[in-house]
């Protein structure tokens, strides 16, 4: 049913920033709003030309837009298409039928595979609000859904957005499961693997809740927003590649989820791995290394929730021909220096170019993943894939692959450094004895990590090293004083980010 008054409204682009939430603004006088009865937060269909979204609806009080406008947020503008002088129509959106089957499951029931394929085809399309999501995500979460369910849920994510294929064999793939900062291996890893022979497509994501994806660092050093046939382009050239896979809409229903499940901290084994392996098979993998770190503040604690995980983590894949092996890592601190888009990738670049000062547990981590990638692609054979990944490094070859492979998405960039900095240092002398990786990351997103790439951290000190009064624990990175001193502030009511003891 049309909205009754202006056929049409004129469409206003007001610049602001709401993420990935579509947002439509109409003014509280307007026809539309008095005839329709409309309400903040009311959800109505948007189309400009052909194409079309489900937004919400915040009501202006004053002069900011006028009455016969429609002002869209910026991911709204984008998605629309719009251009200046267009014109918007406005709609009621049908009622979300696959929603009712979100309230049986609250309530202790099963979702079969089609409700499922309804809810993230809905997802996908933007027909769910966030507190629609957010139920979604909390009917889910923890142990309520079986292993039926979690394939069937992994398989509609799948078949709702691209999936691509490969002529090479086989196609490799790592992850993560996050939960400690600064652990930027995968640029690393795509170059040694790829400079190896292997086939690496890897599609990343950008940050959420954390001070930088890969897809934030590697944007740091190259293009990363590349359509589905450059991507095929740099891999057929190069066999690797690093992008943003949210550019070629790979399970798209998943970044929705995701923006919703890591504020509330709902992860549960079923969606991280619905989501991990969805993205995986939608890449075209064949093998997967997953890298889950262990620690008492990161994702997984201990290491029976992170075998329960591998365990989860491996069946799924199986359903769908996909090689799931999983390394459980020390996730007791940061994997690199630098914390930050840009730190990060200066990271990165220090690990390839075999630099005396890159950071050895970065490099360490990264060759191992790269050597067990080497060994299970067959590129050598068991038990050689630490000498095979090393050398691949030491001999320049990882770094000369890396500069090819940012050449061909776009070209090579160099990070760009912060203007402000600020030391913050030990107050008392002994040995690092614990650092909170979930208060280091906060620091680095006061200081404006990752909307602003330079901002973030710079780590000074490991575990068990020693320190004296006066040196410096970490460097905090920003780009206005005002974001510097914001997140100088926090870190000096947390004293024990990094904890310091006898030695």
């Amino acid at each position: 049913m049309t909205i009754q008054g202006p056929a049409e409204l004129f469409a206003r682009r007001l610049g602001i920033d709401t993420y990935r939430e579509y947002v439509v603004f109409l003014r509280s006088e307007s026809t539309v709003c008095r005839a329709e009865g409309l309400r903040a937060l009311s959800r109505v269909r948007v189309a400009c030309g052909q194409r079309e979204i489900v937004a919400s609806l915040n009501i202006v009080h004053g002069d900011l837009i006028g009455d016969r406008q429609a002002g869209l947020s910026e991911s709204a503008w984008v998605a629309l298409g719009a251009a200046a002088g267009d014109t918007v129509s406005l709609s009621h959106p049908e009622a979300v039928e696959s929603f009712s089957a979100v309230r049986r499951k609250i309530y202790g029931g099963r979702f079969t595979g089609a409700e499922l394929d309804a809810i993230v085809r809905d997802l996908s399309a933007g027909h769910y609000s966030s507190v629609e999501t957010a139920a979604f995500v909390t009917a889910c979460a923890g142990d309520r859904m079986s292993p039926a369910e979690t394939l069937q849920l992994t398989r509609a994510m799948v078949d709702a957005g691209t999936r691509l294929a490969w002529h090479q064999r086989p196609v490799m793939d790592k992850h993560c499961v996050g939960g400690l900062p600064g652990n930027r291996t995968t640029p690393i890893v795509v170059a040694i693997a790829a400079a190896g022979g292997l086939t690496v497509p890897k599609t990343s994501s950008r940050a959420i809740t954390s001070p930088a994806g890969t897809a934030d660092a590697m944007e740091v050093l190259a293009p990363v927003t590349l359509t589905l046939e450059h991507m095929r382009r740099v891999v057929e050239r190069e066999g690797g590649c690093v992008v943003w896979g949210g550019a070629i809409a790979l399970s798209p229903a998943d970044d929705l989820l995701i923006q919703v499940e890591r504020p509330l901290d709902f992860d549960s084994d079923a969606q991280l791995a619905a989501s991990v392996i969805s993205k995986k098979v939608a890449a075209g993998s064949t093998h997967l290394v997953v890298d889950i770190p262990v620690g008492p503040t990161a994702k997984l604690r201990s290491h029976e929730a992170a075998a329960r995980l591998a365990r989860t983590l491996t069946s799924l894949g199986g359903a769908f021909d996909l090689r799931v092996e999983c390394l459980f890592t020390d996730g007791s601190q940061p994997v690199g220096f630098g914390i930050g888009p840009a730190l990060e990738a200066l990271d990165v670049l220090d690990v390839l170019h075999n630099a005396p000062t890159a950071c050895a547990l970065l490099r360490a981590r990264a060759l191992q993943i790269a050597a067990r990638m080497l060994e299970i692609g067959g590129r050598c054979v068991a038990g050689e894939g630490p000498a095979r990944a090393a050398h691949l490094l030491a001999s320049g070859a990882a770094a000369r692959k890396f500069e090819s492979i940012c050449d061909a998405q776009g070209g090579r960039r160099e990070p760009r450094r912060a203007n402000y900095r600020k030391d913050i240092v030990a107050t008392q002398a002994g040995a690092v004895q614990a650092i909170d990786n979930r208060r280091l990351g906060r620091v680095a997103k006061l200081a404006g990590a990752p909307a602003s790439p330079s901002a973030g951290l710079v780590l000074q000190a490991q575990l068990g090293q020693a320190v004296v009064v006066g040196q410096p624990l970490y460097t905090i990175h920003a780009q206005s004083p005002g974001e510097l001193e914001y997140a100088a502030a926090y870190a000096l009511r947390n004293p024990k980010i990094l904890e310091i003891g006898s030695p």
